[in-house]
């Protein structure tokens, strides 16, 4: 009789599939129970809010400091979230820029109101300080802004501002916490010399500090106001070794018309100190602090002088624009346009360096760093960066001497820290 060597094959199959199928079972187990997992993702100051319900702020008396970009993981704006909720907000106040976040840098904001009920108090117009009598009003006053991670950046400044009136009006101050979308970044650039202090930099923090605003709200608790009732509602899901839009559920909304994504916010450390400068950073043009120039300036002679520098993780290309604001306005300019092709090996502040080292070679008559540029050392915190850079000094030794500077704040900053 012959046999059908085929006969057996059922059973194969079937004792197959169900070795297959055991084997995935485990694997998965394995996986779940193996691998950090998190549903929440990231979540942000006003979203922890949110999920508890505000109770935090029952039975509060509340004023707001935020604008437009001040949006749940949802998109949902936070004030909205706050009345929805029944949070009793008296009033919101807006920083530079307006609540809109629709005026350019430096123009005074005016005050206004919101489905015309809701005051919107001007925080960047004859004062930018809270007013002592507007805040004995309320219980606590809440700061939910988007930084950027410059000192320059008028945000922490406005908030130093708040914390030190809330003191004054012995109420409480509560920072929701958001990303520093460049916190990868380690810090870098100069800290403030004592007389140089101003309100594009006001907080004794490297030039790019690598800490997020609740984090610097308890740097100034322990250095200036010890006296405060400081609340920090922080993340969940938040760590230092990502940049901002690499979390999925974040939303970067603009927090300045002129910072429109992550990839802005990482190079504007290396072109903001060109607002001092008569070269124009781009402001009017598709790129603002992307790329620079002037009508003077020769793009490829720039690039062939910044290749002895060897910059890192960053490359140039010239460029052409006519700026609609700011500097030149309809003017061709030639210059040049950053694109970061390494995050991990960028180094905004060294970039700036060599950029305004080269700048200064090729046209020291004309970029205006001369003795007395106030801006410029406002912005740097210091007279010693222009100083160095007109006296071409070595890169190396302009980012020694910042360095040595951060050594001692590196030393002091853990106790404020709350991210791993």
């Amino acid at each position: 009789m012959k046999t059908d060597g085929c006969c057996l094959c059922p059973l194969v199959h079937s004792g197959v599939k169900r070795f297959t199928l055991v084997s995935t079972l485990l694997l998965l187990l394995f996986l779940f129970f193996a691998l950090p997992v998190s549903a929440e993702g990231l979540l942000c100051g006003i979203d922890r809010l949110e999920s508890s319900g505000f109770r935090e702020l029952e039975g509060l008396r509340v004023g707001l400091i935020t604008n437009a970009a001040g949006v749940s993981r949802k998109g949902e704006s936070n004030y909205a979230l706050m009345l929805m909720n029944g949070v009793r907000l008296k009033f919101i106040m807006a920083p530079e820029h307006g609540f809109l976040v629709d005026i350019e840098a430096g123009k005074r904001v005016g005050s206004t109101f919101i489905h015309d009920t809701l005051p919107v108090i001007s925080l960047y117009g004859a004062s930018k300080k809270p007013d002592i009598r507007q805040l004995k009003s309320i219980d606590i006053l809440i700061f939910d802004l988007q930084d950027v991670g410059a000192r320059c950046y008028t945000y922490i400044s406005t908030m130093n501002l708040a914390m030190q009136a809330c003191e004054e009006a012995g109420i409480a101050f509560m920072v929701l916490d958001r990303p520093n979308p460049i916190i990868p970044f380690r810090p870098e650039g100069f800290m403030l010399t004592k007389g140089y202090s101003s309100f594009v930099g006001s907080i004794d923090v490297p030039f790019i500090h690598s800490m997020t605003v609740g984090e610097i709200a308890q740097l100034l608790k322990e250095q200036k106001y010890k006296g405060l009732d400081l609340r920090v509602i922080s993340m969940s899901g938040y760590n230092r070794e990502r940049f901002a839009d690499e979390y999925p559920d974040f939303r970067f909304i603009s927090p300045s018309p002129n910072i429109r994504s992550v990839d802005t916010a990482i190079v504007y450390p290396a072109t903001v100190f060109l607002e001092a400068t008569t070269v124009s950073e781009g402001r009017g043009t598709d790129a603002p602090f992307m790329q620079f120039g002037a009508p003077f300036i020769k793009g490829r002679e720039v690039i062939d002088a910044l290749m002895e520098y060897r910059l890192p993780g960053v490359r140039f290309d010239v460029v052409s624009f006519q700026p609609l604001s700011g500097k030149f306005i309809g003017e061709y300019c030639q210059g040049l346009k950053l694109s970061v092709i390494d995050r991990k090996t960028f180094s905004p502040f060294k970039t700036a360096a060599a950029l305004l080292l080269v700048l200064q070679r090729l046209y020291p008559e004309k970029i205006g760093l001369d003795k007395g540029n106030d801006f410029f050392d406002k912005l740097a915190g210091t007279p010693l960066f222009r100083e160095m850079i007109r006296k071409q000094m070595p890169l190396d030794a302009i980012i020694e001497k910042s360095q040595m500077q951060i050594e001692q704040f590196n030393r002091i900053v853990p106790k404020s820290l709350l991210y791993k």
